[in-house]
């Protein structure tokens, strides 16, 4: 495919495959839902907005289904495997402060962020 024929979102996301080399399960989780919506974005304009995709916000975007809805799901994407022993493959809460819908909206806003970092660079 020619630089020149690739939309913004695809260059983004081709800019965030070529420089980020995630360790951590969490930094790979956020890595992974940052592509996710630059693969399902239409505009021609990476937008905060547009990734949002008519949610209010991060948390709305991820307790209204526009990504994983199943805890289990969510667990296996940003835990190592000792966090998902220690909460039971999701079954079990992340932490004290947030269930599973609210971690998975952090993410989101941590792959938002990456990826309208990633955007001025690209554009």
């Amino acid at each position: 495919m020619k630089t020149h024929n690739t939309t913004h979102a695809q260059r983004t996301a081709k800019h965030i495959n070529t420089t980020r080399n995630p360790r951590s399960a969490w930094d790979k989780g956020v890595m992974s839902y940052a592509l996710e919506m630059l693969e399902a974005y239409e505009p021609s304009e990476v937008t905060k907005e547009g990734l949002l995709n008519g949610a209010r916000d991060w948390d709305a975007y991820s307790y209204g289904g526009c990504a994983d809805i199943y805890d289990a799901d969510i667990a296996e994407r940003l835990c190592t495997p000792s966090e998902l022993k220690k909460t039971r493959h999701g079954e079990r809460n992340p932490n004290s402060r947030e269930d599973w819908l609210q971690c998975q909206a952090r993410a989101l806003g941590q792959a938002s962020r990456l990826i309208m970092g990633a955007a001025k660079i690209t554009n």
